[in-house]
């Protein structure tokens, strides 16, 4: 009877969860010293290579957004050091 029945699993998109992963960890990760550019970084070109394929786009596009959201941190964090040292 199983035999009969073939149940098909859809194959997941492995760069798209890379990325996404890649961009939470980024952002859990944002106040360690260089580890967050790397994840952002990575993120990102996982992302936009996730995105040719049709299964999993959105967790692509997500992992592309959690990128350069940590990025962004990153940057923000810089910014407010410097400011804050010059005062």
């Amino acid at each position: 009877m199983l035999d009969e029945q073939q149940t098909t699993n859809p194959q997941t998109n492995g760069m798209a969860v890379t990325s996404l992963v890649l961009g939470i960890l980024g952002i859990v990760l944002n106040l360690i010293f260089i580890l967050p550019y790397f994840l952002g970084a990575m993120a990102i070109i996982f992302g936009f290579i996730g995105t040719k394929n049709s299964n999993g786009k959105s967790m692509a596009v997500a992992g592309i957004i959690l990128g350069a959201i940590t990025l962004l941190l990153k940057f923000l964090f810089w910014m407010i050091v410097i400011v804050l040292g010059s005062m």
